[in-house]
């Protein structure tokens, strides 16, 4: 098998990829009051809070804490990949019933992950709406969840991975191991 070369993408450009977010973020919610993001971990969290800075400066209605998903035990393939190191766990600092929930997560790929935050949202009440941000929506999907806002549409192989480094800021495109 021939080895596939890394691809690093820059910190402007991920943070342009956030930034054009906004504006369909901001038709989205509307006049919606109700709005609230929860983030899922690990990236999800990290693309969230973003966002959520950039929404309020703009003047969006959303709620002011960001929630946190750790989807561990609502994973389909838990029984199969156990737990694996623990992240700590969800906060919903906020009541679900009745708001329009914003999904946020880094990386969009089989459809797995989003389908486990929605069951571990529904745990928490039931929201009037979900919507999904996803900073990469990848090729590759498993069930029919697609984002509604997305950063950038990558076509990757299914030995590559995608990863951010929210330190920085920066998104790697590698090979699987």
């Amino acid at each position: 098998m021939t080895e596939l070369p890394s691809t690093l993408y820059d910190t402007p450009t991920v943070t342009g990829w956030l930034d054009g977010m906004v504006e369909p973020l901001m038709s989205l919610i509307g006049n919606d009051s109700s709005t609230a993001l929860i983030g899922i971990r690990r990236g999800g969290v990290d693309v969230g809070r973003y966002l959520l800075d950039k929404l309020t400066l703009a003047g969006a209605p959303v709620h002011a804490e960001l929630g946190e998903l750790n989807i561990a035990f609502y994973r389909d393939d838990f029984s199969s990949v156990g737990l694996h190191p623990v992240v700590g766990p969800s906060q919903v600092p906020f009541d679900v019933d009745n708001r329009h929930i914003l999904l946020v997560d880094d990386v969009l790929g089989t459809g797995r992950t989003v389908r486990a935050a929605m069951n571990e949202i529904f745990d928490y009440g039931r929201p009037a709406r979900i919507s999904l941000a996803v900073l990469v929506q990848r090729d590759g999907h498993e069930l029919p969840i697609r984002a509604d806002v997305t950063g950038q549409t990558m076509t990757v192989q299914s030995n590559q991975y995608i990863d951010l480094d929210a330190d920085n800021m920066q998104l790697n495109v590698g090979q699987k191991a």
